[in-house]
């Protein structure tokens, strides 16, 4: 299939790159024009504009738009929308607000266009590994472009099947993306997957702090340790019931710096914490947890501890996120 893919950064760029190497055709676009030259020195159809992406896309046009959530994607649905057909489909695989996608997919569909989020995770290892969907939109739109997710998703790889999953339920799960439902229902799935990130980040950040705080001046000398954090959080994603891929990249960040000195700890969020936390207002949901790990983030841009190194380690590790400025 022929797509055109708008925003080639760290994770556009590399999508772009994966469905390629699937057989499939990118129109690529950014405004950054050597973005755009490295694609095409990997097999992309290079466009100057939205309008000469246009010329290029074929009919009906697939556009994948990857930017920064709110005015900035805004602006570039609707400069698509503005000169679209019937039948074009846009895709947001950015991090947008769910309740954007039910706008915007309500005035495409008044130009008889559909619209389809996407909730994308994978970072910046997705080229290799395969990207995490969860996926919006009408039903048989999304199952048209099944090639391109398919493509994208990581596939079973070798992870067990789960005890009692029956034959004949959707396969999209076990290979790594699903249909969640209509407009917004993808970017919702994704918004509460980053909620708990923002808790298990927040716990492993606690845990290695306290270890790091049993060598403390404060405490009775033959209650002091001097623990080895690189050696426990390797020990730890060998058989332990808390490892995770976060605890890799936590135990990564540690061996190569066992003080984090090049983080300073201020650590950032980029939304769907807090709008996690506003859904859970809305339904009445108690979420202690991912509630006290959103506000920790906006506190550690007060005063920092060892614990939010962590966080800030973890984040450039799965994101390639560089922390704000001071």
């Amino acid at each position: 299939m022929r797509l055109v893919m708008i925003g080639l950064g760290r994770m556009g760029g590399n999508m772009a790159r994966r469905l390629m190497k699937a057989g499939h055709e990118i129109v690529a676009f950014d405004r950054d024009a050597q973005a755009v030259e490295k694609l095409v020195a990997d097999g992309a159809i290079a466009a100057s504009s939205v309008d000469d992406a246009r010329v290029r896309a074929g009919s009906p046009a697939i556009w994948w738009v990857m930017l920064p959530h709110g005015e900035i994607t805004d602006g570039m649905v609707n400069q698509i929308a503005a000169g679209g057909s019937a039948g074009d489909v846009v895709i947001d695989g950015g991090n947008s607000f769910y309740k954007d996608d039910i706008r915007r997919a309500k005035a495409l569909a008044e130009k008889g266009m559909h619209y389809v989020d996407v909730g994308t995770s994978g970072g910046v290892w997705g080229l290799e590994r395969g990207y995490c969907m969860m996926i919006g939109g009408p039903k048989d739109v999304v199952q048209d472009l099944d090639p391109i997710f398919a493509a994208l998703a990581p596939g079973m790889g070798n992870i067990p099947r789960t005890v009692g999953r029956k034959d004949g339920t959707d396969p999209r799960a076990e290979n790594g993306y699903i249909h969640a439902g209509p407009a917004g229902a993808g970017h919702f799935v994704k918004m509460v997957h980053n909620g708990i990130e923002y808790g298990l980040m927040q716990a492993y950040a606690e845990g290695f702090d306290i270890l790091k705080g049993k060598a403390s001046e404060k405490l009775p000398e033959d209650q002091r340790y001097d623990i080895d954090l690189a050696d426990v959080a390797e020990v730890w994603r060998r058989g332990s019931v808390i490892s995770s891929w976060l605890l890799d990249l936590t135990a990564d960040a540690l061996t190569a710096d066992g003080k984090l000195e090049k983080f300073s700890g201020n650590v950032a969020d980029s939304g769907e914490g807090q709008w996690t936390i506003e859904a859970a207002m809305e339904e009445a949901v108690p979420a202690n947890v991912l509630t006290t790990a959103l506000f920790a983030r906006y506190r550690s841009r007060v005063e920092h501890t060892f614990g939010e190194k962590v966080l800030s380690a973890m984040r450039f590790g799965f994101g390639g996120h560089v922390e704000m400025p001071q």
